[in-house]
């Protein structure tokens, strides 16, 4: 049983309840525009892991097949007081993995090209929390490697972990203030919003998923202070909306770095030193600008009315095809599925254009349309869907009406 994928109606009942609070209280805490950049972000990594994922749990299973110190039984995890205690100890051990993943994540460069995606937000609300990587697959389980050494089953550590994802979703917002005694036992919304900061006092602070008490003993904690608020974001700043972009903005300028220096160490060990370090020659060359926050402004294009609406219609388009496509992978694998993602990430990517006001964003969109929709979906012919008269007309009508709105952009 999948339970993310439970959990996301949820998820997306919350994030619009929250949305509705927001414009009732007129606290701007939504902007359009990068709330669809955070969830494409989060359709993004949850498409591409359809074809990543299995990597991760290829490993864990050799792990606790060959190597186990302890064979656990799948049956001591029951609803009995030692069963309970057994699952409570997984998923302490799993979040305290967890910190260690995230923590190192911030601090070492390879792990923050990853991780950075769900911080490139300059908005804190639910959507944000939706907000993650494509690319964390490669490194991130590494990290929860000993629990498999432990000999814990595999199903139990799957379940634990999704747990701790789907805990982690309500601490992003800003419309729940301090908590008291659980601000010192848990992580809230005040200790993450923390964790998301700009500011020099409260940045790379709280990593953990569950408990905050990880921080507190490895001395990674810092209180949100009212005199102080958090500015949202990073230090070099995403200030585009493509989603696929955002995957490859750090892995960008690390590659840039490591061939513009001139020692094989620093071509190396840039990807693996503290996040930030530069080799000497090429910082000399090409020096950062420092960031200054007094300063500090949220990208935000400015779009027509009609833009914004044609924006918000497409991407709900989007939304359905990726549920659309979360059914097929579920019935019939990542093999069945490829096609259409490739459709979807295609739509991505011109929403971000779009919410950009690029020249060419129009151009690009009138070309998904009237080449990309039609070749989808006969790629798609027997495979998933049987192109009937009925299905041609529902797509001809989708592509006209897109197309008549897209002349009033």
């Amino acid at each position: 049983m999948d339970l993310i994928a439970l959990a996301v109606p949820f998820f997306l009942l919350l994030l619009l309840i929250e949305l509705l609070v927001d414009r009732l209280k007129k606290t701007g805490h939504y902007r359009s525009n990068d709330a669809i950049n955070s969830l494409s972000a989060g359709v993004l990594s949850t498409t591409t892991g359809y074809f990543t994922k299995f990597l991760q749990w290829m490993i864990w299973g050799f792990v606790l097949s060959n190597f186990a110190l302890f064979d656990m039984q799948r049956s001591w995890f029951d609803s009995s007081p030692q069963g309970i205690s057994l699952w409570i100890l997984a998923a302490v051990a799993w979040d305290f993995c967890y910190y260690w993943n995230h923590r190192l994540g911030h601090e070492m460069s390879i792990l923050w090209a990853a991780h950075a995606v769900h911080h490139q937000s300059e908005d804190y609300n639910l959507s944000t929390a939706l907000r993650q990587s494509s690319s964390s697959f490669l490194f991130g389980w590494i990290f929860y490697v000993p629990l498999f050494l432990l000999g814990f089953p595999v199903d139990v550590l799957i379940t634990v972990g999704a747990i701790n994802l789907i805990y982690q979703f309500w601490v992003h917002t800003q419309h729940i203030g301090r908590m008291g005694l659980l601000d010192r036992i848990l992580v809230t919304p005040s200790n993450h919003r923390v964790h998301h900061a700009q500011n020099e006092r409260y940045i790379d602070k709280n990593y953990g998923g569950i408990f905050i008490l990880w921080d507190r003993l490895f001395g990674s904690f810092a209180e949100e202070d009212a005199d102080e608020p958090v500015i949202f974001g990073v230090r070099k700043p995403l200030a585009n909306w493509n989603p696929l972009w955002a995957n490859f903005q750090v892995y960008n300028y690390l590659l840039f770095d490591a061939i513009n220096t001139r020692r094989w160490q620093d071509k190396i060990g840039i990807w693996f030193r503290r996040t930030g370090w530069r080799p000497a020659d090429v910082n000399s060359r090409f020096p950062k600008r420092h960031t200054d926050l007094e300063k500090f402004r949220k990208f935000n294009p400015q779009l027509s009315m009609a833009r914004r609406r044609y924006v918000m219609a497409q991407f709900f388009v989007a939304v359905l095809v990726a549920l659309f496509i979360a059914e097929v992978f579920a019935a019939s694998g990542a093999r069945v599925v490829l096609v259409p993602c490739l459709f979807l990430w295609s739509q991505l990517y011109t929403l971000g254009l779009l919410n950009e006001d690029r020249l060419s964003a129009v151009r690009f969109e009138y070309l998904r349309l009237l080449v990309v929709v039609p070749i989808g979906f006969l790629a798609l012919d027997s495979a998933i869907v049987t192109m009937t008269p009925a299905v041609w007309s529902i797509i001809a009508s989708y592509v006209l009406v897109s197309a008549l709105c897209l002349r009033k952009c």
